[in-house]
């Protein structure tokens, strides 16, 4: 039963909400443009606000949707390792989708998606730090690598988290998010790195 919690977990996560939305409604395929990455950043810089927002949504969903898959079964219910299990997935099926031929996003709203299903508290601490950030830079990689290098900290030190399951799983979070971002990472060290417009008339 768990291996299909776990197939289950990464078909939710291989869904390509950007790449169906652009392709149905727009006639494009969103990885032909800007960074390339099927996610909902590109989707906001390449389709507009609303699209983006959409697939940030949906992609979020996804991870929310896996990790709470082991509430259907009362045996799996609170599993803690299970659930950080399918919330991985879901991730990697969005970094690796089946459904778009392997090349997805960098799985940031569906690693959202997936803490928020976990830890709540943590979680909103985290998404607080994003917008502080955000709001700062208006720089979306830089704020979701402080978001997640905040999220164990906010975790152990506010929550005083005892499991250490999910306190090595937000850990192993900050560094699959570093590895996702290498070249976000050399565009922010060489100050190339391009910053959201939140209005039209906004430099």
């Amino acid at each position: 039963m768990k291996l299909i919690l776990v197939l289950t977990a990464y078909l939710l996560g291989s869904m390509p909400w950007s790449v169906w939305l652009g392709r149905i409604f727009y006639r494009v395929d969103i990885r032909d443009y800007g960074s390339g990455n099927a996610g909902a950043t590109n989707t906001m810089r390449v389709l507009g606000t609303t699209p983006g927002l959409v697939v940030l949504t949906l992609d979020a969903l996804k991870g929310f949707a896996a990790v709470k898959l082991a509430n259907l079964f009362p045996a799996y219910a609170g599993d803690i390792e299970l659930m950080v299990v399918l919330g991985v997935c879901s991730v990697i099926g969005h970094i690796f989708p089946v459904f778009a031929g392997f090349k997805g996003g960098k799985g940031i709203a569906t690693l959202l998606g997936m803490i928020i299903a976990i830890h709540s508290g943590a979680a909103l601490m985290a998404i607080a730090t994003f917008m502080v950030f955000f709001i700062s830079f208006r720089i979306v990689s830089l704020s979701s690598i402080i978001a997640a290098l905040s999220f164990p900290v906010w975790l152990i030190f506010r929550y005083h988290e005892h499991s250490r399951v999910l306190v090595i799983f937000g850990f192993a979070m900050v560094f699959l998010v570093m590895i996702t971002h290498q070249k976000n990472i050399e565009r922010l060290l060489n100050g190339e790195e391009r910053k959201i417009r939140l209005r039209k008339n906004e430099d």
